[in-house]
């Protein structure tokens, strides 16, 4: 089980494959694919402030069809509890998806670094 951060998200949505590691590209080729609905709530947000042209609905749909990509839902209060522990970032976007990757035990497939 693989969960896809939101730039992932949009790579692969756009095709730039190029953007992806050797490893990346193996990951998603040989695991199921999740994302946080986090995921789909800041693709809304770049949207809004023009930083991508197209809604999240057809991104995730999109994807869903095109690679089995399927948002994982969790219980909010559970995530919000675990995303507290998280102090590497402010993006509250970025607490939440980590914080789902962590509670579902799986690996999240980002460019960002840090010590999570």
């Amino acid at each position: 089980m693989i969960f896809l951060d939101t730039h992932v998200v949009i790579w692969l949505y756009a095709h730039l494959f190029d953007k992806l590691s050797a490893l990346s590209e193996k990951l998603i080729n040989n695991n199921d694919l999740y994302c946080s609905p986090m995921v789909k709530l800041e693709l809304k947000y770049l949207f809004e402030i023009d930083r991508i042209t197209e809604k999240p609905n057809p991104i995730i749909d999109g994807l869903g069809k095109e690679i089995g990509l399927t948002i994982r839902n969790i219980e909010l209060n559970q995530l919000i509890d675990q995303s507290l522990d998280i102090i590497w970032t402010r993006d509250p976007f970025d607490r939440l998806i980590v914080a789902q990757a962590r509670l579902e035990g799986a690996f999240l497939l980002t460019k960002d670094t840090s010590k999570f």
